[in-house]
């Protein structure tokens, strides 16, 4: 799709503000929704794999398929990873064993390949480039990584070194607020600012899911999984419905 004939929109939406509120909140609803139907409903970590991947790869056909960027398609295809990511990093970790140091190590060497197949191939990285099938392909194989990777770092932090939910969340909302002031400070990639908040909103939203649904001597607040679900997709329906959203531009 094109724009006055000197620019081509994206198939994925600009980053904005509203984008980053959005992908806050999906990726606490991919924590408590992935732990629903892994713990709480008892599939365990494997069978919940399945059946997100399924539902994963189906979307992302269809926003391949779609002609441009079509915001509740999207972020459901968002979701989809997600919780996806939960599950799959879950499986990793705890029932192959290789901790979530491992598997943060892992699921990093598989997303910095990733991101240097795609620049090596299709020539950029950034999201305004997100139109052909190709660079679609590459940017939701990133954003697997990234959000598998994003909750094992998330655990890694919480759980192993000991910082607990709201110490992780600290950790990583200032890492986040760090690179906004890089982003209006300093002239360092822009690309490369927005895959590092990117990966890095996934463990500030696997810490405050697991302090929303974690039994209170565990240091969470032992709500209901499905509840906070459900009021977490609430939520993001009406940012969609309410905030701005507009594909992402590459200028020729």
């Amino acid at each position: 799709m094109t724009v006055s004939g000197k620019e081509t929109l994206a198939k994925v939406p600009a980053i904005t503000l509203g984008f980053w509120l959005i992908k806050v909140l999906v990726t606490t609803l991919g924590e408590t929704g992935g732990d629903a139907v892994s713990m709480s409903l008892g599939l365990g970590y494997l069978a919940s794999t399945g059946i997100f991947i399924t539902v994963f790869v189906a979307l992302v056909a269809l926003q391949i398929k779609a002609a441009g960027f079509r915001p509740f398609l999207y972020w459901a295809t968002i979701i989809a990873s997600t919780t996806l990511g939960t599950t799959l990093a879950d499986f990793a970790t705890r029932s192959l064993g290789i901790g979530y140091s491992g598997g943060s190590a892992l699921l990093l060497s598989l997303l910095l390949l990733t991101l240097f197949c795609w620049q090596r191939l299709l020539g950029r990285i950034d999201v305004g480039s997100v139109q052909s099938p190709g660079a679609e392909g590459f940017y939701w194989l990133t954003i697997t990584f990234s959000q598998t990777l994003g909750t094992a770092l998330g655990d890694w932090t919480a759980d192993t070194q000991g910082l607990g939910y709201m110490g992780g969340a600290a950790i990583f909302g200032g890492a986040l607020l760090l690179l906004a002031t890089l982003y209006y400070g300093t002239a360092l990639s822009r690309t490369g600012l927005f895959w590092l908040a990117f990966v890095l909103t996934r463990p500030l939203g696997a810490v405050v899911g697991d302090f929303l649904d974690k039994p209170l001597a565990q240091g969470g607040l032992e709500l209901s999984r499905f509840s906070a679900s459900a009021c977490l997709a609430a939520a993001v329906l009406l940012l969609i419905a309410a905030l701005p959203q507009r594909a992402a531009r590459k200028g020729h």
